[in-house]
């Protein structure tokens, strides 16, 4: 059963208004060319994410993608698949997608803003910062399986001793 609410809550500020504040505040590259949408370049260790929010007013959530570019061999893509599965069995907050027809993979989160809640600063820098981290925290297993040769299991292994060692 769906619950009737009211469609188009008056806000005080648009959602992707924060982001933007937040964006300058930080001195992050970003490029506005939607009122719903703002883009940002964030340099990783592994490599470069191209992150955006985007409000969503139909469904009053303001969504994040991280994304980064990975070129994969149509030999290695059931693999990967297998591998986005095997970290979303994992992840309690958002999920990884992968297009093989974009060529990238990404991180994919939303922020429910209903009847007119207001996203602040700290929760936008904490949604951009949980999808920066499983970013980093799974790039190399991406690697491992396109490049390495390894299956799913042993790729995420693999990443998950590398990062733990390194903390």
């Amino acid at each position: 059963m769906l619950i009737a609410t009211e469609k188009e809550t008056e806000r005080a500020e648009h959602p992707v208004d924060v982001v933007e504040q937040l964006a300058a505040t930080n001195d992050w590259s970003f490029d506005r060319d939607d009122e719903d949408e703002i883009s940002i370049s964030v340099a990783g260790a592994w490599t470069e994410y191209h992150v955006a929010f985007t409000w969503l007013p139909q469904l009053e959530t303001l969504h994040v993608s991280c994304a980064f570019d990975l070129k994969a061999p149509e030999r290695r893509r059931g693999e990967l698949m297998s591998l986005v599965n095997a970290i979303n069995e994992q992840m309690w907050i958002g999920h990884f997608d992968f297009w093989p027809k974009e060529g990238v993979a990404m991180h994919r989160h939303g922020l429910i803003l209903t009847g007119g809640a207001q996203p602040s600063a700290t929760q936008c820098a904490a949604l951009l910062d949980n999808a920066l981290q499983a970013c980093e925290r799974h790039y190399q297993a991406f690697q491992f399986v396109l490049w390495a040769g390894k299956n799913a299991r042993e790729a995420l292994a693999t990443a998950n001793f590398e990062t733990k060692g390194e903390a």
